[in-house]
């Protein structure tokens, strides 16, 4: 059974002719990290809050977890789903670390010594132990993010929704998300949605979406999707740094195979390249 399910979902704004999201099918299954991309305006944040309820459908169906996201479920959706916005100060309401992220677990009522548990298992998950003392205010963009990570995943949720949770971060922070979403999906028990209009976050997932104009445009491989530079620049979106590469490397006569995918990939290739023609 899909962990997430969307059937021709629809939904406008108030006061908006258009919809911002029309007819969108698609279904995820658990465990899988799935990238939603488009570019600024193309409805792909609009489809994340459907999935947690936060907006309700105008036609269509959504279920989480075999349950369907009506504003009866809400509750049940909302112990399945957590969600992380792209700006942590926006979301930050307790003065430490700790009481940050042990908020949403004292909405659930939970026994204190079960909260307690939690809060320093998800700040072990994030790497943020020794910060749990600190004041928001006092941390990078990184490890802002990496907080408001802590307090979504100290609810134990089934689904983690991130929405563009790096585009506010230096590199160092961006990597040090990337790097922590890799290790929590390798884990093989959370299905994460991504939603992001960055090439080489989207690229590490395993599916990937594509909405523009409020409509599903393409669904597949990320690894097979985003060397299709034509599809990319059509929807307003930026080649990754590999296709560039390649195209690079193509020009003076080096022909990477299609199906190099990763840079590690390409390194190791043209090491077997050098080595061989010794």
């Amino acid at each position: 059974m899909a962990m997430i399910e969307v059937k021709n979902a629809t939904f406008t704004y108030p006061g908006s002719e258009a919809p911002a999201l029309e007819g969108v099918s698609f279904s995820v299954p658990a465990g899988r990290w799935l990238a939603i991309m488009g570019h600024n305006g193309s409805g792909k944040s609009t489809l994340a809050r459907l999935i947690d309820g936060l907006l309700p459908l105008a036609a269509g169906e959504i279920t989480v977890d075999g349950l369907p996201v009506t504003v009866d479920n809400l509750t049940a959706v909302h112990q399945r789903v957590a969600f992380v916005f792209q700006n942590p100060d926006n979301q930050f309401v307790g003065t430490t670390v700790a009481d940050d992220v042990a908020f949403g677990l004292e909405n659930q009522r939970l026994p204190r010594a079960e909260m307690q548990e939690r809060v320093d298992q998800a700040l072990a998950q994030v790497e943020m132990t020794a910060f749990a003392d600190r004041e928001p205010a006092q941390l990078s963009g990184g490890q802002k993010q990496r907080v408001a990570l802590a307090g979504a995943l100290a609810l134990h949720p089934k689904v983690l929704i991130v929405d563009e949770v790096t585009a506010m971060l230096d590199p160092e922070g961006k990597e040090q998300i990337m790097t922590l979403l890799k290790r929590l999906h390798q884990t093989g028990n959370l299905t994460i949605l991504s939603i992001t209009h960055d090439t080489e976050e989207a690229r590490l997932a395993d599916q990937m979406i594509m909405i523009d104009g409020g409509r599903l445009v393409v669904d597949g491989d990320p690894k097979e999707l985003m060397q299709d530079r034509q599809l990319m620049e059509t929807h307003q979106l930026a080649p990754t740094f590999l296709v560039t590469l390649k195209e690079a490397l193509a020009t003076r006569g080096i022909a990477i195979p299609r199906e190099i995918s990763t840079e590690d990939e390409m390194v190791k290739w043209i090491w077997q390249k050098l080595s061989s023609s010794k």
